[in-house]
């Protein structure tokens, strides 16, 4: 009785193989494209920041934790207008806090394309995630090899060290 349910179980199951091995076949083909982003963070001597994406061309620019520890509570932020031209080393903002006043300097050349609105209400957001959700303007880099003369992360954080 139990060779005849094993011989059974053995057709139905190579049933079920060939049935799956019947199917991809069935199926239309999809070629996948892989796109490459390259995405580069680089600093100034200012203690700005920009993170450039090279399929975009857009580098959202930021200040540093170590810029926003070193000024304390902020409490204002001056943005440049959208559509602004900027150039690299002009000023582009400034920022407040109870401690100091210090201007921001534009990493990059470029289009101001958007702005972070959001800082007008919570200038706090500096402090709490300076290079991530409070990240300044985002702009379209009229010349991305001025990347190349910022700092890497490494040679920012000598630059920290040696700011001590």
């Amino acid at each position: 009785m139990f060779a005849a349910l094993r011989n059974a179980s053995r057709s139905s199951s190579s049933a079920l193989r060939a049935a799956h091995r019947a199917a991809p076949s069935a199926r239309a083909f999809r070629p996948t494209t892989f796109v490459r982003t390259l995405v580069t963070k680089k600093y100034t001597e200012d203690h700005e920041a920009v993170v450039y994406d090279d399929q975009t061309k857009i580098g959202t620019v930021s200040i540093t934790d170590y810029a926003q520890s070193s000024l304390g509570d902020v409490v204002y932020v001056e943005l440049p207008q959208t559509g602004t031209e900027i150039a690299q080393g002009a000023q582009i903002g400034a920022v407040e806090s109870v401690k100091a006043a210090s201007d921001i300097f534009a990493p990059i050349s470029g289009t101001v394309e958007e702005i972070n609105e959001t800082l007008n209400d919570q200038p706090g957001l500096l402090n709490k995630s300076p290079e991530e959700k409070g990240w300044l303007c985002k702009v379209k880099l009229s010349d991305p090899s001025e990347l190349e003369k910022l700092m890497t992360e490494e040679e920012y954080k000598k630059h920290c060290e040696s700011d001590h």
